[in-house]
């Protein structure tokens, strides 16, 4: 099932702003192995008169949503009410059948190979854990089908309501199952398909921020509306929007999320705290018809515009940097490709962040001026090697916009190395100058490197093999310092690649499902 779920929580709507559920509401956790949830006794259901009122509500809050965004109204927007038990089924069922879903699951290599995710984590199962917590409502964008959970109280549906009635709108605009949808199944097997693949990289991302970010400024403008300021919008309450980003942090009701690792929690939340950023910036400096039909038709291609919206109105080139045919070389040495792809700046960010803290985080981001990655696996590994970090071996190429951010980002991520594996001995003899840093781990030798503006890292690969790959990758990317300028965009159709990086295609699959509780606050 392809849907576009809004996980609201239980919501109380504020003059300005909202708040979630009290943290006494502990949701069910749909754990590994199970396929439903009983449904809680505690619950109270809505009404055969409640759901009526709803929708009989359901045309107003449409031709508001409408007129708010300047989306036409093409069809009318079918809606049902669903019950705990089903959701959990559907949920369930797409994690089983969604290539996304089994794409994440390859994914989680590459997340725990970079230190994103422990290597005891598991993904898929906590994943399950989690959007059962926050589910409360979504729009199929396949059946175009609003549902409507009757479990959530019904003075807490209309914010829903609004918020998904958005993508009705965006769907009957552009048609949000193919707009939404550049992921491409199977692994590049060569040069000219990574090269595809680096290119349309955060596509998805960026576009899911565009739609959540849309669907927040129409609930905060129904919010308004409802709550003592009829015709007033966003732009006539900008502090709304911020105080949605600032208590989005707060996960003291959610249990699941705020057991979450860092990286689950910003990938969640980044589509509707920075995409409502980026709307509200569109809004405020161009037009409502900019913000919503004219990023629709024209949308942003990258996590770096998301982050940086002056960037997207201005028509910035986004630094992309570019790979060689490292598959001879790969090949010869007993590797099979495995991942391939952009780590933008909100990867950057997220890693930041993770092994440096947030002010690091913050101050590295923006210096961010391109990056990529490769990751392979050996021929050699046994079915169960397969299965871990020591099958994989990595190698990342970022560049920066200063020497100073670029010699903080190696500082951090060596810092990290001890935390990331165990017995970790450095190899000064092995090491050919100062720009070097040599390792030995029980997963291969790692590699670092700095020069200018330049950060190398090779995990897994023998030496030998990862200063030919250092030295192939920065050839191509003359001169240090400054990524080459590509067109980022939309993938060719019946291209064979596989799209997403570690972090920006778990931020795009997750966001899938639905909005954060935690940022409606």
């Amino acid at each position: 099932m392809s849907v576009r779920a809004v996980v609201v929580g239980c919501l109380m709507v504020g003059a300005v702003g909202v708040r979630a559920q009290s943290a006494d509401t502990t949701p069910p956790v749909l754990e590994s192995g199970q396929t439903s949830i009983t449904q809680d006794s505690g619950d109270k259901l809505l009404t055969p008169e409640q759901e009526k009122q709803l929708l009989a509500s359901e045309d107003k809050i449409l031709h508001f949503v409408s007129k708010d965004t300047q989306l036409p109204i093409l069809a009318p927007v079918k809606v049902r009410f669903v019950s705990r038990d089903s959701v959990a089924k559907d949920l369930r069922k797409k994690f089983d059948e969604d290539k996304g879903a089994k794409r994440m699951e390859r994914s989680e290599l590459v997340l725990k190979k970079f230190g994103l995710l422990d290597q005891s984590f598991q993904l898929k199962p906590f994943l399950l854990s989690l959007l059962t917590e926050q589910i409360a409502g979504f729009y199929d964008n396949k059946t175009k089908m609003m549902n409507l959970l009757n479990w959530v109280p019904i003075d807490e549906q209309a914010p829903v309501m609004a918020h998904e009635l958005t993508h009705a709108l965006q769907d009957q605009k552009v048609g949000l199952t193919k707009w939404d949808d550049n992921e491409i199944e199977g692994t590049a097997k060569n040069s000219a398909e990574d090269t595809k693949h680096i290119a349309v990289d955060e596509t998805d991302t960026a576009r899911e921020a565009v739609l959540e970010g849309q669907a927040m400024v129409s609930f905060a403008d129904y919010a308004l509306e409802t709550n003592g300021h009829p015709g007033k919008t966003l732009k006539d309450f900008p502090q709304m929007a911020d105080q949605l980003a600032q208590g989005a942090g707060d996960s003291s009701d959610s249990p699941v999320l705020s057991r979450a690792p860092l990286v689950l929690q910003q990938s969640l939340l980044f589509p509707y705290t920075n995409g409502l950023t980026f709307e509200q910036v569109i809004l405020t400096k161009d037009s409502m018809e900019k913000a919503f039909a004219g990023v629709l038709q024209n949308p942003p291609s990258s996590s770096y515009e998301i982050m940086t919206p002056e960037a997207f109105r201005h028509h910035l080139p986004v630094a992309l940097m570019r790979l060689p045919d490292v598959h001879p070389m790969l090949k010869d040495a007993g590797y099979d490709p495995y991942d391939v792809g952009v780590m933008g700046e909100l990867d950057v960010r997220m890693t930041a962040e993770l092994f440096g803290g947030r002010p690091l985080a913050e101050a590295l981001a923006p210096a961010w001026d391109g990056g990529v990655y490769y990751a392979a696996q050996r021929k050699s590994a046994t079915a169960a090697e397969k299965s871990t970090t020591a099958s994989i071996a990595l190698l990342y190429s970022s560049q920066w916009k200063n020497d100073d951010s670029a010699h903080s980002f190696f500082d951090v991520f060596e810092q990290e190395l001890p935390r990331q594996y165990d017995g970790l001995k450095r190899r000064k003899a092995d090491e050919k100058d100062d720009s070097e840093r040599v390792y030995s781990t029980k997963e291969g030798d790692v590699l670092l490197t700095l020069k200018g503006k330049s950060v190398w890292v090779s995990e897994g690969f023998e030496l030998p093999l990862a200063r030919k790959l250092r030295d192939a990758v920065d050839e191509v990317n003359v001169p240090l310092g400054h990524g080459p300028v590509l067109t980022a965009g939309v993938r060719e159709q019946g291209s064979g690649i596989r799209k997403a990086g570690p972090v920006e295609g778990l931020s795009h699959f997750m966001g899938q499902f639905g909005m954060m509780r935690v940022v409606l606050r």
